[in-house]
This record gives C-alpha cells, sequence and structure tokens, in this order.
C-alpha cells in the first residue's frame, strides 16, 4: 500500500481514511478495515519522518 508513494500521498490517503471513519453510516467491519488501513498509514508516515529527522541530524552533526 505504501510502496513508493510519498508523504504527502501517504498523508492525503489517511487523511481520506479518516473521513470515511467519521460517516456515522459505515459498516462496523468496513470501519475495522478503515481504522486498519489508517494504522499502516500513519506508520508508514511516521517511518518516513523519522527517517528524514534521522538524514537531518546527520547532516547538521556533518
Amino acid at each position: 500500500m505504501a510502496e513508493n508513494k510519498t508523504f504527502e500521498q501517504l498523508l492525503k490517503d489517511l487523511e481520506g481514511v479518516v473521513k470515511d471513519l467519521e460517516n456515522k453510516d459505515i459498516p462496523l467491519d468496513e470501519a475495522v478495515k478503515k481504522y486498519q488501513q489508517g494504522l499502516e498509514l500513519s506508520k508508514a508516515c511516521y517511518h518516513m519522518l523519522e527517517d528524514a529527522e534521522k538524514l537531518v541530524t546527520k547532516e547538521i552533526k556533518d
């Protein structure tokens, strides 16, 4: 899912999942799937931010 996507694309996908979950008419099984998808997207975004922070920190030290 997150392969070859930019941070911005992942964030947009995550925003879409949140919007879907805010829909009060969503069936429970679909809500659970969306929640899991949101977690995966959130983790991917977090790891990209971590990698960027490490790169910036390394560049500052050098």
